[in-house]
């Protein structure tokens, strides 16, 4: 593995890009009939009664944290929709994708303050939540993690 060399910055990238990784390898061999099997049909959260629903909830929940950020720069920009891919190397192709847009983030705003202790100067998402950027990069990255682990498990009961 290549390291960034940009601080803190370059470690919250690496990080968020291992655990893409690790996901895009977990999913690698869901065939297009397992993808959208429902595999939870008594939650009530909509975006976790699929491998489809996760992986569309997790791409479009990557590109929200940004978003969040850049309307707290004071950026007009539109959250973006969920869209319902047909197979896997589509949400593979998706989600370097949308790394891609949260790169972006630190190239257009090089010296953005990570940390905050002052909560008038954090962010309110739009879920409720205060976070300074730090904190929101931290939550996406085990945002993937937890939903990688759910989709290990539901990869689990398909092998059953």
């Amino acid at each position: 593995m290549t390291y960034r060399n940009n601080g803190a910055i370059g470690a919250i990238l690496d990080e968020y890009e291992k655990s893409l990784n690790e996901l895009i390898a977990v999913i690698g061999n869901v065939s297009n009939e397992d993808l959208v099997q429902i595999l939870d049909p008594k939650t009530q959260d909509e975006d976790c009664r699929s491998i489809q629903t996760i992986l569309t909830h997790i791409v479009q929940s990557g590109y929200t944290y940004v978003i969040e950020i850049r309307k707290w720069k004071g950026e007009e920009i539109q959250y973006k929709e969920k869209v319902f891919l047909k197979n896997i190397d589509e949400y593979n192709e998706a989600l370097r994708t949308m790394f891609k847009f949260n790169e972006q983030l630190f190239i257009d705003y090089p010296d953005i303050k990570l940390l905050d202790y002052d909560p008038k100067l954090k962010i309110t998402v739009r879920w409720g939540q205060l976070y300074d950027v730090e904190q929101i990069f931290e939550h996406a990255i085990v945002h993937i993690l937890r939903h990688r682990r759910q989709i290990e498990r539901f990869k689990a009961k398909l092998n059953s």
